[in-house]
């Protein structure tokens, strides 16, 4: 026998059970906001660069661009388009960037915790630090907002073998680093159960720009594409279609025109999707009767 997670179980997808979104809907899309912090001279860089000069001034500087810039010409982008945004939260943004929180919270959009700064992993923490990451920053969102969020996406996905447990019993009820499903799918914890949300790997603009270099177009193109793949195959079965963005790569100007045509691709199908945030997505999995979702025997 290979090694397993014991997390969830294997099925396929043509062998389970059918359900629809709201509305007799059958693909739920989402877009993914990252918004985050970065310490200076210190942590995780990015691919722009060889990794002896992840923490030169010049990848800083290429990463505070989208706090500074190129979320704002994104929010412009989805109050045209009249898109509801999820955004996964460094909460150092609290501290660095408050008005970018009141452009959240004036568009009612949801939040997730995902760390303090992205130029930190926590899957190679300890038990108890892990533990005290995730309480620390579930209490400052909830010190802000008023209310704990409902899911997590750890930065850079990075888990250690007891983060779906820890995340549980802080009470979160989705997360979004697993990535192996186009649904929502149950995942076991030493507690009992926590919700794994589809997340895209290559409809993600990080992924696709900056590390797999694909064009602005291209990556536009892989967008539409999957959106108009899965809207076919929902046909038979409910899915999710998210999309990742990071403001300091899609929000360059050159590459926001191509974003623009893919999401009003999207936009102009909305009455045939579910245009909505993660959030609602795993309220609405909760409800399903029991035998519906993968795992939810758990």
């Amino acid at each position: 026998m290979i090694e397993e997670h014991g997390r969830y179980a294997y099925s396929g997808i043509d062998s389970r059970p059918v359900y629809d979104w709201p509305d007799g809907k059958r693909l739920a899309v989402y877009i993914a906001m990252n918004i985050e912090v970065f310490r200076y001279g210190k942590g995780k860089g990015a691919a722009i660069a060889p990794p002896d000069q992840a923490n030169s001034h010049s990848v800083y500087s290429f990463r505070d661009y989208g706090n500074r810039v190129g979320f704002w010409r994104l929010m412009d982008l989805f109050d045209q388009l009249d898109l509801p945004v999820e955004h996964q939260l460094n909460t150092a943004v609290y501290d660095h960037c408050p008005d970018i929180m009141e452009r959240i919270r004036a568009r009612k959009d949801e939040i997730l915790g995902h760390g303090i700064t992205n130029s930190d992993e926590q899957g190679g923490l300890p038990e108890e630090e892990e533990r005290k990451l995730i309480e620390h920053c579930t209490a400052t969102i909830e010190k802000h907002e008023g209310s704990k969020p409902l899911g997590w996406m750890s930065p850079w996905l990075s888990n250690s073998e007891r983060t779906l447990d820890l995340l549980q019993e802080a009470g979160y009820r989705y997360t979004m680093d697993w990535t192996m499903d186009d649904q929502p799918v149950w995942a076991k914890t030493r507690s009992g159960r926590i919700l794994l949300m589809p997340y895209p790997v290559e409809n993600n603009d990080n992924r696709a720009l900056v590390w797999y270099r694909y064009s602005s177009a291209e990556f536009a193109d892989m967008m539409i594409d999957t959106f108009d793949e899965m809207l076919k195959q929902s046909k038979d079965r409910p899915l999710v279609f998210p999309v990742s963005l990071h403001p300091f790569v899609v929000g360059r100007p050159y590459r926001l025109r191509e974003l623009r045509r893919a999401l009003e691709h999207i936009a102009s199908r909305r009455d045939k999707i579910w245009l909505t945030r993660p959030a609602d997505i795993c309220r609405h999995v909760e409800n399903q009767p029991k035998g519906t979702v993968p795992g939810d025997d758990i």
